[in-house]
């Protein structure tokens, strides 16, 4: 759908609006491309609230266990620190397919200048042979 390449010692997170903003998908049928997904599904690294809020604000479902100092700051707050965010532990078991995507597609990373294409190529590759092994 869409990479966003970083310097490997970069944070990714601020990199998550742009690569969402980036992203449109075709529709069955008539009708403009997709450019929202329903769900995003990252890990502590992406916890953060202004993520959290701009994710609210495209109306995205964001699934992200909640870091250990954002629980502890929440909580020292007492009752004006706020209800913890909702998260749905049975959609973040799914973050594993990604997880699993990316070790497959760092093998690709030899050469930096090629890095784009390869990493375009192998997916397309990858997507096409998991697709074969569904039903």
């Amino acid at each position: 759908m869409r990479f966003l390449l970083t310097p490997g010692q970069a944070d990714d997170s601020p990199q998550l609006v742009p690569l969402l903003d980036g992203i449109t998908v075709a529709r069955i049928g008539p009708g403009r491309p997709r450019c929202r997904p329903e769900t995003v599904i990252a890990d502590k690294a992406y916890s953060h609230p202004s993520t959290r809020r701009a994710m609210r604000d495209r109306r995205i479902k964001f699934v992200s266990p909640e870091r250990d100092d954002q629980i502890a700051r929440r909580t020292a707050k007492g009752r004006s620190g706020g209800r913890p965010p909702a998260f749905d532990a049975e959609a973040y078991r799914q973050r594993n397919v990604v997880e699993r995507c990316f070790n497959r597609l760092k093998q690709f990373r030899d050469r930096a200048a090629y890095y784009q294409a390869e990493l375009t190529i192998a997916a397309i590759v990858f997507w096409l042979h998991d697709s074969q092994d569904t039903p």
